[in-house]
């Protein structure tokens, strides 16, 4: 991935729903003037979560997600169901697309009752417009014709309408930084490194800096010392991999700036606070509590993986042995959390916004308390503090 692309955790996420063979995807084909999803008149053709990306403007890069008929039937038909409403945690706006010569069915109406409970924004696309002589208003309703293309201007429209505006939303980085700064950035090339690239947290900081006119530094955790030594300058800020946290701290003058790709995913998903407070909770495990590490993308284990073999090895050594550890990945994030005593989850670089703050939702309302990698790692090392300098307001929460 380029550092032009936008990544699919920075695109306004576009959930459509409804019924099996109410149109969806048919509707989509219609939003994005092209053949994306497949259309039969076989029930069911939608059997999984579908994702596509297209420019929706003025709202930019934007993420359409084709689910299955939330009318499904049978244990596997339920299954599909279920799914449907997962994909409502990372949705910005909700299109429900009902078949208007049947109306709102029961599943619609239940639709539309669970998206009022989560106060998320939503557009009825009332489909099969040519087929239809008596046309009722329905709040939040268009009527549309896939088939003929009426409407479709008008259900584009009312989406963007619809879409959350965000208001002064926190930078990765770059409101950290002045012009002309320098900042240096660690990033350790070994077996957990993707070959070839760098990860997204990396690409993402990296082009807030140009945006903000700073001056970048990359360099491996071994030549970290000889840089700052060699520059001249002071840099602002040293921001590394949490993995080498222990290493960058030593070899970073303590007048300067420190912290790590992962703090800055926390605070610019708006969880940092939880996850610096959820520290009291690692200070009080004990032998027999269990764990849940949480990761939001999947990918193939290194033998020295950070989520299964690391941070599990590091509670062992602070805790001891008996401590138990289960793991999620990907979409895949328990709903009953009762069982453990802290979740300790990535820094949600593939999750949109939505996604992660409902995870700390989700957290909140059970009581479990939810930190994330980089905040374990620095406390885990003992520099916790020191790593929260550049944010005051969580650095005085310990």
């Amino acid at each position: 991935m380029g550092l032009n692309d936008t990544p699919s955790s920075e695109r306004l996420h576009i959930g459509i729903f409804g019924r099996r063979n109410a149109g969806k995807s048919s509707i989509i084909n219609a939003i994005t003037g092209q053949n994306l999803s497949i259309v039969s008149e076989v029930k069911g053709t939608t059997t999984d979560p579908v994702k596509k990306t297209m420019e929706m403007l003025p709202l930019g890069p934007v993420e359409i997600i084709d689910t299955p008929g939330i009318d499904d039937e049978g244990e596997l038909g339920s299954k599909r169901v279920e799914k449907s409403y997962e994909i409502l945690n990372r949705t910005d706006v909700a299109v429900l697309v009902a078949d208007g010569e049947v109306g709102l069915t029961e599943q619609d109406t239940a639709l539309i009752e669970e998206l009022n409970d989560r106060k998320l924004p939503y557009v009825i696309a009332l489909n099969k417009a040519d087929l239809t002589e008596k046309r009722d208003n329905v709040k939040n309703g268009v009527w549309v014709s896939a088939k003929t293309g009426e409407g479709i201007d008008e259900l584009k429209k009312s989406i963007i309408l619809a879409a959350p505006v965000e208001d002064n939303k926190v930078k990765p980085v770059g409101d950290l930084v002045s012009p002309g700064d320098f900042v240096i950035l660690v990033v350790p090339i070994d077996k957990a490194a993707p070959k070839g690239r760098l990860i997204l947290p990396q690409q993402m900081v990296i082009r807030d800096l140009l945006d903000s006119d700073a001056v970048s530094v990359t360099v491996k955790e071994d030549a970290l010392k000889s840089i700052i030594e060699s520059l001249g300058v002071k840099p602002k800020l040293v921001i590394t991999d949490s993995q080498v946290f222990e290493r960058v701290a030593k070899d970073t003058p303590s007048d300067v700036l420190m912290t790590s790709f992962s703090i800055l995913m926390a605070r610019y998903k708006g969880n940092l606070k939880s996850a610096v407070e959820a520290v009291n909770a690692i200070k009080n495990l004990k032998k027999g509590d269990k764990i849940l590490i949480s990761e939001g993308c999947t990918h193939h284990r290194q033998c020295d993986d950070i989520g299964t073999v690391k941070i599990p090895r590091w509670l062992k050594s602070y805790v001891g042995d008996d401590v138990e550890f289960e793991f999620s990945s990907g979409i895949g994030f328990p709903k009953d959390l009762s069982p453990y005593k802290v979740v300790i989850h990535c820094g949600g670089c593939m999750l949109n916004e939505k996604e992660m703050k409902y995870r700390e939702l989700c957290a909140r309302r059970q009581g479990v308390p939810m930190t994330n990698y980089g905040v374990f790692i620095a406390f885990i090392n003992g520099i916790l503090k020191r790593s929260l300098e550049p944010f005051p307001d969580y650095r005085d929460m310990l």
